[in-house]
C-alpha cells in the first residue's frame, strides 16, 4: 500500500487552513505533517514534506519559493491578491518546481471557468459581460481571485482589451458567490455559483497536491488537475 502523501500547510490558523487540517484528519492518504504561519520558518518544515500547500498570505510567497527551490518541493498555492512582483516570482520558480496555482480549488467553480469562456465566444461583443462576486466581510483582496480570472477568461473569449466590469460584496459569513452576466439586445444570461463550505476548496487543494507529484517543472492550473 501506498504510504500517505507528507504535506506541509502555510497558513494553518487561517480558515482555509483549518478546513484543510480538519479534511486531512479523515483522509489516510494524506499524512500533514508539519503546520506553518506568519512567523514560523518555513524551510525546517519543508525538509520533512513531499509538497506544499499555501494559504497564507502574499507576502510569504517569495520565502515559500525559495524554500520550495532549495528543497525541490512541488507548490499547490492557494493564497490570492498577489502584486505583479510576487507573481513573477511564481513564475519563476515554476521553471524549476512544479506548481499548482489556481484562485479557486473548487470543482464547480473550474467548470463555471469553463462555461463562461464557451458562453464568451458564443455571445461574442454582442453581449456585455459584467461579474458580481460576493464574499465575507472579512476577505482582504477585492475583487476576489476568482473573479479576475473569470475576467480574464471573457477579456480573452471576447477578444477585447477593455476591463470587465466587477462588483464585490462583503458582507456577514458568505463563503463565496459569483456571477457571470450576459447582457445582450432583449435577453440576459447569468452563469452562477455559489459555495456553501469551505471544504470544496480543501478537497480540491488536496487533489491538487496528490496530482502534482511527479509532474514536470510548469506553473499549472487547477484546470490541468481536472482535465478540463
Amino acid at each position: 500500500m501506498k504510504p500517505p502523501l507528507r504535506v506541509l500547510l502555510v497558513g494553518a490558523a487561517g480558515r482555509m487552513g483549518k478546513t484543510i487540517v480538519d479534511l486531512a484528519k479523515d483522509d489516510p492518504k494524506i499524512d500533514m505533517v508539519a503546520q506553518c504561519d506568519l512567523g514560523n520558518a518555513i524551510e525546517p518544515a519543508m525538509k520533512r514534506s513531499e509538497v506544499v500547500i499555501d494559504f497564507s498570505h502574499p507576502d510569504a510567497i517569495e520565502e515559500i519559493c525559495r524554500a520550495a527551490l532549495q528543497h525541490r518541493r512541488p507548490l499547490v498555492i492557494g493564497t490570492t491578491g498577489h502584486s505583479a512582483e510576487q507573481r513573477s516570482a511564481i513564475e519563476k520558480a515554476a521553471k524549476t518546481v512544479p506548481i499548482v496555482f489556481a484562485s479557486n480549488f473548487s470543482v464547480g467553480v473550474n467548470a463555471l471557468f469553463a462555461l463562461t469562456h464557451r458562453a464568451g465566444e458564443i455571445l461574442g461583443r454582442d453581449f456585455d459581460a459584467e461579474i458580481i462576486e460576493t464574499h465575507h466581510h472579512l476577505k482582504k483582496d477585492a475583487p476576489s481571485g476568482t473573479a479576475k480570472t473569470l475576467a480574464g477568461i471573457l477579456s480573452k473569449a471576447q477578444n477585447m482589451a477593455n476591463q470587465i466590469p466587477i462588483q464585490s460584496i462583503r458582507e456577514g459569513d458568505v463563503v463565496g458567490e459569483h456571477t457571470v452576466i450576459f447582457s445582450g439586445p432583449g435577453e440576459r444570461l447569468e452563469l452562477s455559483h455559489k459555495a456553501s463550505s469551505r471544504e470544496i476548496f480543501g478537497r480540491g487543494a488536496l487533489r491538487a497536491a496528490r496530482w502534482i507529484i511527479g509532474q514536470p517543472p510548469n506553473l499549472y492550473s487547477m484546470q490541468d488537475v481536472l482535465g478540463l
